[in-house]
């Protein structure tokens, strides 16, 4: 009598030759976890893991594993935990945000982290211009470099443009020392630092020196038609509306625009209004214009900016009825 073979399926998984020893967790606890829970059989030879079982503790072992590596290359560290969760979650074709991991150059992965997120990836990539607007921590130009920046490595532009207005938010900018790019360099820091994040400093020199990635000055856009490109305005509360208009308008063949910013923390005179307000009232039903509006929920910086945002919001109100009652 012949006996029946247990194993229907069996496949091999690369693995990222750093992240093993992370990856198989203290003594392969991570791996018994999986064997245990799943029902596989895990072995390691050099640079892969060969999985084999059943066709659907095999197939679920590799989506875990995969889940596992973006993890790694996200948070640089798993614990037995984490391996808990990506188990118990079941399988990924409920959980929509798995398949909305954005590779970046620097060996990482940007995930979204809240519904709001998801909703704003998604709409930038559905659309050839977005507009998105949110308080502090939000991940507004964070997730914007990061579409920009997958892009550019999959070879679908040829080049990013970073752009902030040079506002000043109470401090005058003719008192900063040094010349125009010494005085313009703190506004578009936090760009810089976005960038960063994505790519290691080598490479993000060479992009810059090869004009693939410009970090400028509202202002400098002007005149431009911009190609090929994913165009980012950052902090865009605080351009006039003929500057929102000139913007607008550098858009070209095969590009895509992406406009971000807070409009409760506008820096324009009193008696000027924003111009991307103006242009999200007027351009909010025309087709190929996504508009996504990210709330205190999706605060993903320190738990406190939340507190911090929402307490200043109770203030803001509360003043504001204030003087509702005082001109009554």
């Amino acid at each position: 009598m012949t006996r029946e073979r247990e194993t229907n399926l069996e496949i091999t998984v690369q693995l990222d030759p750093d992240r093993q020893l992370e990856l198989f967790g203290p003594a392969d606890s991570h791996l018994r976890l999986l064997r245990r829970s799943l029902g596989v059989q895990i072995t390691a030879r050099q640079s892969d893991l060969h999985i084999s079982g059943t066709d659907a503790g095999v197939q679920r072992a590799a989506e875990v594993i995969d889940r596992m590596q973006k993890h790694l290359l996200k948070h640089r560290r798993l614990t037995l935990e984490d391996v808990t969760d990506f188990v118990e979650q079941g399988p990924a074709s409920g959980r929509a945000e798995s398949e909305q991991a954005i590779a970046v150059y620097s060996n990482k992965v940007v995930e979204p982290s809240t519904a709001g997120q998801l909703r704003y990836i998604e709409t930038m990539f559905a659309n050839d211009l977005t507009f998105c607007t949110g308080p502090a921590g939000t991940g507004k130009t964070y997730l914007a470099v990061a579409v920009a920046v997958s892009m550019l490595k999959r070879r679908q532009i040829r080049r990013i443009v970073l752009a902030r207005p040079a506002v000043e938010a109470g401090e005058r900018l003719g008192f900063l020392p040094g010349d125009i790019a010494a005085k313009v360099n703190p506004y578009l820091r936090p760009l810089f630092d976005a960038i960063e994040d994505m790519m290691d400093f080598a490479q993000m020199r060479k992009f810059m020196e090869l004009d693939i990635i410009e970090i400028i000055p509202l202002a400098f856009m002007r005149g431009r038609t911009l190609n090929e490109a994913v165009i980012i305005c950052d902090e865009a509360q605080n351009t006039s509306g003929p500057q929102m208009l000139m913007v607008l308008t550098r858009l070209g063949h095969g590009s895509k625009m992406i406009i971000t910013g807070d409009v409760t923390q506008v820096d324009l005179a009193a008696n000027q209004r924003s111009g991307m307000i103006e242009a999200m009232e007027t351009l909010r039903r025309v087709p190929g214009i996504g508009i996504v509006e990210l709330s205190q929920q999706d605060i993903v910086r320190h738990r406190l900016v939340q507190n911090i945002v929402e307490a200043y919001r109770m203030r803001q109100e509360a003043r504001s009825r204030t003087g509702e009652r005082e001109g009554s």
